[in-house]
This record gives structure tokens, C-alpha cells and sequence, in this order.
């Protein structure tokens, strides 16, 4: 596996693993707005992704953001098939080592503890594996399910 900065060739990957996690996260396959942020990170050089050593398949994405000494994942998703493999380890470590920088503050918002999305994916356990711990609830998804903030200090 291979974790690199994300190329304009890329987008139609962050389509399809968008395509993977709609059920949690709410439309965005069809969301002009998402494809303008993917787009925006690929330009501004905060966007990641994880591909398969033969550099033929997309593995994972990562969108992020930085207002210094604030720090945001605005969105992690790992291909269902690559889920439970480090890719979203990779994916954090590297979005660490390229973007922030000490002593900093690392937020992301993910399901709160009663989304469904919270146990099936594991996303809370894996946050919290890094080291994040829970906040205040956040405004719920456009799905309409609970979120909370995660946040790490470094």
C-alpha cells in the first residue's frame, strides 16, 4: 500500500468510495458540493489517498483541513474490502506527518454512540485507538443520525 498526496486523477475514486458509505453519511455521489470539496483538496494538497501497490485501486481517501492550531479531518473512508487492514491507520499517520504540526489540536466528527455506523464500522473504536477521545455532540448528519466530535491534542 501506498499513502500519497491525492491527483485530480483521483477523484472519481473518492466518487466511488463515497458510493460505499452513503447509507451512514448521506448523498453524495450525486452532491455537486462534495465533488467541489474533493476537487478544493486535491488543489490546495489536503487530500490523501491510500492505492493498492500496483497503484491500480483506490484503497482509501482523506480530506483535511488546517486553521494552525486547529486541525480537522473533514472526511476518512477505507474501501469495504480494505476495511480492518491499517489503510485508515496509514491514512491518519500521514495526514499527521504532512499537515500538522505541534502543539496543535486534531478534531474530527464521526457517529455518536447511538448511529448504527458506530459499531458496524468501528469508526469511534478507531479514533479512539488514535488516541482521540469523545466531546460534545455534534449537529446530527445529513442523514439524519447523531454525531459527536472527536478530538487529540499533540
Amino acid at each position: 500500500m501506498i499513502v500519497r498526496l491525492a491527483l485530480e486523477r483521483d477523484a472519481p475514486g473518492f466518487v466511488g468510495l463515497a458510493a460505499q458509505v452513503e447509507h451512514w453519511f448521506g448523498p453524495m455521489v450525486g452532491d455537486p458540493g462534495f465533488h467541489a470539496a474533493v476537487h478544493k483538496h486535491i488543489r490546495r494538497e489536503t487530500a490523501l489517498v491510500a492505492v493498492s501497490s500496483n497503484r491500480t485501486e483506490l484503497l482509501g481517501g482523506l480530506l483535511m483541513g488546517a486553521k494552525p492550531p486547529k486541525y480537522h479531518v473533514h472526511w476518512l473512508v477505507v474501501s469495504e474490502h480494505a476495511r480492518g487492514q491499517g489503510v485508515g491507520r496509514a491514512l491518519m499517520a500521514d495526514a499527521f506527518r504532512r499537515f500538522v504540526h505541534s502543539p496543535a489540536t486534531v478534531e474530527v466528527v464521526t457517529f455518536g454512540p447511538d448511529h448504527p455506523g458506530a459499531v458496524v464500522g468501528g469508526a469511534r473504536a478507531f479514533y479512539e485507538r488514535l488516541g482521540f477521545t469523545p466531546a460534545e455532540p455534534a449537529d446530527p448528519g445529513p442523514e439524519g443520525g447523531s454525531r459527536q466530535v472527536y478530538r487529540r491534542t499533540v
